[in-house]
């Protein structure tokens, strides 16, 4: 009984967090079933699991360990206070192992967090190429729209990433998806003067017309040195 009470005295839930975030894993791996058991229902001040954490501090060797077994009881889904799950902090981050382990291990790649973002807007957003092309051949939804109505290819395009722009219109992306506000990815690249971008999505046929809900067209929210560039590219487009 002491030998136990002992063995509990050692694995305090903080124990446990801080082994998570420097990478423990032979802490991990040396716990006994129960004691597993227990772990996975743990969770920090900000509703994460020990398994978010690991894969929030890239500790790869403990998200192999903890999210081995029943994805229910892993914890591999389960979310934090903002909806955010261990995916979409991998995605964020651009883990690529992790994500793939946390992939083959039953992490839902179309789980939205509260702000309606899946993994895939966190990959778009910050341009992990990998990550995106990794969560698309799992089945990632291209089109999805967060609650403020932008799908990836928004977030992309405003972030000026070409390359991201490339692959989700290849997977499918809907060129002139439009948000809340009405805005377009064109709408996005321009206002965030992003002519690499802007000339790509005019390339794979955006609509230089599409108007926004305050009234503005693409060409009334480029600056004026953009513009004509604008104008050309899609003049271009017309006469194929």
């Amino acid at each position: 009984m002491a030998m136990a009470m002992e063995i509990d005295a050692q694995r305090k839930p903080e124990d446990l967090f801080r082994a998570a975030e420097r990478g423990d894993a032979s802490l991990f791996a040396s716990l006994s079933d129960d004691e597993l058991r227990r772990a996975y229902s743990l969770r920090d001040e900000d509703g994460r699991s020990l398994l978010h954490v690991a894969a929030s501090y890239g500790c790869t060797e403990v998200v192999r360990v903890l999210s081995k077994g029943d994805p229910a009881v892993s914890g591999v889904n389960s979310t934090d206070d903002e909806g955010w799950a261990p995916i979409h902090s991998v995605a964020s981050s651009g883990k690529v192992e992790i994500a793939e382990i946390l992939l083959s291990r039953g992490a839902d790649v179309n789980l939205a967090n509260d702000g309606g973002r899946t993994a895939l807007h966190y990959a778009a957003s910050k341009g992990w190429l990998k990550i995106a092309e990794i969560l698309i051949s799992h089945g990632s939804k291209i089109n999805q729209k967060d609650k403020i109505g932008c799908t990836p290819l928004h977030r992309a395009a405003s972030i000026g990433n070409s390359e991201m722009c490339e692959l989700l219109i290849e997977e499918g992306a809907e060129v002139d998806a439009v948000d809340k506000s009405g805005q377009t990815p064109l709408m996005n690249a321009v206002i965030c003067q992003n002519k690499e971008v802007a000339l790509l999505l005019i390339r794979h046929g955006a609509d230089v017309d599409a108007e926004d809900k305050e009234g503005f067209t693409v060409l009334g929210r480029a600056s004026n040195d953009f513009r004509p560039v604008l104008v050309d590219a899609a003049k271009a487009m017309l006469e194929g």
